[in-house]
C-alpha cells in the first residue's frame, strides 16, 4: 500500500498507464497488472474508501471500463482502452442446422459450431434457412451487421440454385424485370445458366437484398420448385474453395479491412487505435488535438445482447458503396485476423462462384 502512494506523489503527473485494454476490466486486477499495488493492497484500499470510479466509493470485484474515471487518493488515474478490434467469421453452413441461438424442436443451431468468445458475441449477418447451405458471415460488430444487411445499402448476395427442369426464356426475363410477392416485387441482379445434367439444372443469380426465402419465393411464383440452394458470396467476400462444410474461418486482416472500406466504415473501427479512460484531449506528436476517452462519453461499441435480423428488403434503398454493391472478383479472404495494431488515444470507434464447388455447385447460398 506503501508503494502505491509512493508511486503517486512520484509521478503524480502520469499522463496513462501502459498496458492497454480492449475490455473492462475488474478494478483491483486491472490496477495492480498497472503497478498500482498488489492485489490483496488495492482491494484492502477499496475497502478503505480510497479508490473511486465515477467518484463514488469503489466496489471490489467492480468492473470498469473506457468510460469510467477511477482516482486513488483523489488523484486521476488514467487506462488506456483500445476499441475490441472487429471481428469477422466466415461459416460454411450444411443444410440441416437452423441460424438461432435455441430452437425449441432441438434442431442444430449453427452457434453451436462457432469459436466461443470471451465479452462479445458474435452476430449473424443474415440467416440462410434450414435446408439452405454455404456461407454465413458473423461478425462483433453490431454497426457491421447492419450495414451489411441493411438493405439501403444493397448488398449483393450470390447464390446458385439447382431446380427440376430449365427456365423458359420468359421465366429468365421475369427475374430480371420483376416478379410480384406479397411483401412487393423482387428481381434479380444478374443471372447466369450454370449447366446440369438430367432433369437437374444450375443457375446462378445475385440479389441487391436478403428478404425471408427471398431466392424460393421467386421460383415458387414462377411455378418452378428448388432443389438446392447454395450462397456463394456475400458483398465483397466470397466462400473459400478449401472451406469445407461446418467449417468456420476467421477473416485475415487484408479481407477485414477490405470489408471496412467496402462497408464505409473506418480501418480504425477494426480497433487499432486506443484511447484513455479518464483523460481529455491531448494534443497529439504532430501538435494536433487527437481525441481521447475521457470517462464522460461513449468508448467503444457494445455489442447488442439481441441478434440482428435479416431486414425485410421493404424499404427504400439509397445509394451504398459502390465496393459493396459491386462483386468481389477474386473472393478470397479467410485465415484468422490480426489485432490492429496500438494507435495513439483516439476516442473508442467504433469461392467459389457459381456450380461446380464442394460436392455440386459452388459453396452453399444463403437463403433469401
Amino acid at each position: 500500500m506503501h508503494r502505491t502512494d509512493d508511486r503517486s506523489r512520484q509521478n503524480p503527473h502520469r499522463r496513462f498507464t501502459e498496458p492497454v485494454f480492449t475490455e473492462p476490466q475488474r478494478l483491483h486486477k486491472v490496477l495492480a497488472q498497472c503497478g498500482y499495488g498488489s492485489l490483496r493492497g488495492l482491494e484492502e484500499m477499496i475497502i478503505a474508501g480510497r479508490i473511486t470510479v465515477n467518484r463514488q466509493p469503489a466496489e471490489v470485484g467492480q468492473k470498469v471500463g473506457p468510460n469510467d474515471q477511477i482516482r486513488i487518493n483523489g488523484e486521476l488515474v488514467r487506462l488506456r482502452f483500445a476499441a475490441p478490434r472487429v471481428r469477422v467469421l466466415l461459416y460454411h453452413k450444411p443444410a440441416g442446422e437452423i441460424v438461432s441461438r435455441s430452437d425449441p424442436e432441438g434442431r442444430p443451431t449453427v452457434f453451436e459450431k462457432l469459436p466461443k468468445l470471451g465479452h462479445a458475441r458474435w452476430i449473424s449477418v443474415g440467416r440462410l434457412d434450414f435446408n439452405s447451405e454455404g456461407l454465413l458471415l458473423f461478425t462483433t460488430s453490431g454497426e457491421l451487421a447492419n450495414r451489411l444487411m441493411h438493405p439501403r445499402y444493397g448488398v449483393e448476395r450470390e447464390y446458385a440454385v439447382r431446380i427440376v427442369g430449365t427456365l423458359t426464356p420468359e421465366q429468365e426475363r421475369a427475374l430480371l424485370e420483376g416478379v410480384p410477392l406479397e411483401d412487393g416485387s423482387a428481381k434479380v441482379l444478374s443471372l447466369a445458366d450454370g449447366g446440369g445434367e438430367g432433369t437437374n439444372h444450375w443457375y446462378k443469380l445475385t440479389l441487391p437484398e436478403g428478404r425471408n426465402r427471398e431466392v424460393r419465393r421467386l421460383f415458387e411464383a414462377l411455378g418452378v420448385m428448388v432443389s438446392r440452394l447454395i450462397r456463394t458470396r456475400y458483398g465483397v467476400i466470397a466462400m473459400p474453395p478449401e472451406l469445407k462444410r461446418g467449417q468456420t474461418q476467421e477473416l485475415e486482416r487484408e479481407g477485414l479491412d477490405e470489408l471496412l472500406k467496402a462497408a464505409g466504415m473506418q480501418l480504425g473501427a477494426r480497433g487499432n487505435r486506443s484511447g484513455e479512460a479518464g483523460s481529455r484531449d491531448q494534443p497529439s506528436e504532430s501538435g494536433d488535438a487527437q481525441p481521447e476517452i475521457d470517462g464522460n462519453r461513449s468508448g467503444y461499441e457494445r455489442d447488442s445482447e439481441e441478434e440482428i435480423d435479416e431486414v425485410d428488403g421493404n424499404r427504400a434503398m439509397p445509394e451504398a458503396p459502390r465496393e459493396l454493391r459491386l462483386g468481389h472478383p477474386g473472393g478470397r479472404h479467410n485465415h484468422r485476423g490480426r489485432r490492429g495494431r496500438r494507435g495513439r488515444g483516439g476516442r473508442g470507434s467504433g469461392g467459389r462462384n457459381g456450380p461446380g464447388g464442394h460436392n455440386g455447385p459452388g459453396p452453399n447460398q444463403a437463403q433469401p
